[in-house]
């Protein structure tokens, strides 16, 4: 070959060097981590920053990108068609460049960087944004172009190119998070900390009333009875805020605060005849039932205070629900010296769980791992009586969510104490079979 086949030759692997610079940037820069990209930006640095300035503008880059890689692949189909035409004829240099061509630019433009930035998304998305920033800026007049042609294609077709909203990069923490709770196992420090975080994901969905304390386990005070009487049950009660009603349980007129009990009782030189139960409550705040938990939790910290009460439409106290349940919907159950061993839930020896009424459903499922819905119910006694459509006696079985119900125990027309089969080996809740009760 002469010296024009050899700077022929060269140009033609700078060409295929370019065209794979091209090839792994596009895939680095798109398949970089957003979220490593924003933990960097937030510590300072520029290089994350601009990766991800160059993702906002993503229609920009895919075609500055695309284009140096197209404009560099013919160029260099180009440059070894005219070297093989010119050393083995037409026909046989035209067959030649092109099946050597198209492997040659399929490995080493295309294949290896784009494998190679697969694997290092985050390392080149950084290393390459500068030099990527550059090519976007000398191509712009034709990306501009370009990009204003491809709309008005896709509004002619009526394609919405808006369609990418913030649920995608939510489903991509989510899908993180469910990868990130399949590692746990293999590092005993990090347990429990993914279903915090899917927990913490969940709040803004979540009713207050799924996580609330019903009425009938609420611990309040009747202030008809006798001075002496209402301060020995609040000291002897496992709560600091109690909610106080006159006439009727329905009619809550404050929240007996210990704290504001005992310096009353203070004032009054320990005389208990002479405390003004008015001075040792707080307003009653309430709230309806259909809160989030999240709008919740951001009430609880503008307002500064622990302690709500829940009412309906119709205006009737449902229950009450507190700073500590909320943090107990993110973390876990959480106990203190003060906190009561209640038997809610119990494993029998053969593999069933017997359970009482008032147990919630998502404290089920997150405990144990189930499925169970709880879109129209709370409790287990809820779903029993929601899904069998009847008031159960005690002995009846039904068959729900790939579990076997029994009802163990019934107090009138409240299913107290249930003992749950699971039927399958898989969590139970997946697919629904119902069954006539036994």
């Amino acid at each position: 070959m002469d010296t024009n086949h050899w700077f022929e030759l060269v140009g033609f692997v700078c060409m295929l060097l370019a065209s794979g610079f091209f090839a792994g940037a596009e895939t680095a820069l798109t398949g970089a981590s957003r979220a490593r990209m924003v933990a960097l930006e937030a510590d300072g640095n520029k290089m994350a920053s601009l990766v991800l300035h160059l993702r906002e503008k993503k229609e920009q880059l895919i075609s500055a990108l695309l284009l140096g890689n197209s404009f560099m692949n013919i160029f260099a189909s180009a440059l070894a068609t005219s070297v093989l035409v010119q050393v083995l004829g037409d026909n046989t240099g035209v067959v030649v460049a092109t099946m050597g061509v198209t492997v040659i630019v399929f490995i080493f433009a295309e294949v290896v960087p784009k494998t190679y930035a697969l694997m290092h998304a985050d390392r080149m998305a950084l290393a390459l944004a500068v030099p990527v920033r550059i090519v976007i800026a000398l191509f712009s007049p034709v990306t501009i172009t370009v990009g204003k042609v491809v709309g008005a294609m896709f509004k002619a077709f009526g394609v919405d190119t808006h369609g990418h909203s913030e649920t995608a990069h939510e489903e991509e923490l989510r899908g993180a998070i469910e990868l990130f709770k399949e590692s746990e196992e293999e590092v005993p420090s990090d347990q429990g900390k993914g279903a915090m975080m899917r927990s913490i994901m969940d709040l803004a969905d979540v009713k207050v009333e799924k996580i609330m304390i019903h009425r009938r386990s609420v611990n309040m005070i009747n202030l008809d009875l006798p001075v002496a009487q209402i301060v020995d049950e609040v000291l002897h009660s496992a709560y600091t805020r109690i909610p106080a009603w006159r006439d009727s349980p329905d009619n809550i007129v404050g929240v007996v605060h210990t704290k504001l009990l005992l310096q009353e009782l203070r004032h009054c030189n320990g005389d208990v005849s002479k405390i003004n139960m008015q001075a040792a409550m707080m307003e009653p705040w309430f709230i309806p039932e259909s809160t989030t938990v999240f709008d919740q939790l951001q009430a609880f910290r503008r307002r500064r205070e622990h302690f709500a009460i829940m009412v309906d439409e119709y205006g009737i106290v449902t229950g009450m629900i507190t700073m500590e349940d909320i943090l107990e919907e993110i973390v876990g159950q959480i106990d203190d010296e003060h906190d009561v061993a209640v038997s809610g839930l119990r494993v029998q020896p053969d593999g069933s769980y017997v359970i009482d009424g008032k147990v919630t459903i998502r404290d089920l499922n997150r405990d144990l791992g189930w499925s169970l819905p709880d879109d129209d119910y709370s409790t287990i006694a809820g779903l029993v009586l929601f899904e069998s459509q009847r008031i159960p006696a005690a002995g009846q079985v039904f068959h729900f969510f790939e579990c076997r119900f029994e009802i163990l125990k019934k107090q009138r027309n409240q299913v107290m104490l249930v003992k749950v089969m699971p039927l399958t080996g898989t969590a139970p809740g997946l697919t629904q079979h119902k069954e006539a009760y036994a």
